[in-house]
């Protein structure tokens, strides 16, 4: 018996064939088993580094802060990150002196 790949949806390992498609029995999914399974959302620093959950980084542009007079300066470190989905935003992380923020990769790089 082969081994069928996990619902690239649900990530369930039930998945049948029916045909010449997969189907997956918890979420209804289905896909062709010839068609290349998606992997999540890729996220990239201004120098084209692939950027983890936990890493550090450094802003390279001075970043106002809305609804304050403060500044995020060029040449911050910000420690462990947290990369989300959530708006048009893609990092979540807290800064010293300033508190939780939300930074776009675009205005950071890899440290």
């Amino acid at each position: 018996m082969s081994q069928l790949p996990a619902c690239p949806k649900c990530e369930s390992p039930y998945a049948y064939e029916d045909g010449a498609m997969l189907v997956c029995p918890e979420c209804g999914h289905e896909w062709s088993a010839n068609e290349p399974v998606e992997v999540g959302k890729v996220y990239r620093d201004a120098n084209g580094n692939e950027l983890q959950d936990g890493d550090t980084v450094t802003v390279i542009k001075d970043l106002k802060v809305k609804g304050s007079s403060l500044v995020v300066k060029v040449g911050t470190k910000v420690k462990n990150i947290r990369l989300t989905d959530e708006g048009d935003h893609d990092i979540d992380c807290k800064i010293d002196g300033i508190g939780p923020m939300k930074l776009k990769t675009e205005f950071v790089k890899k440290a």
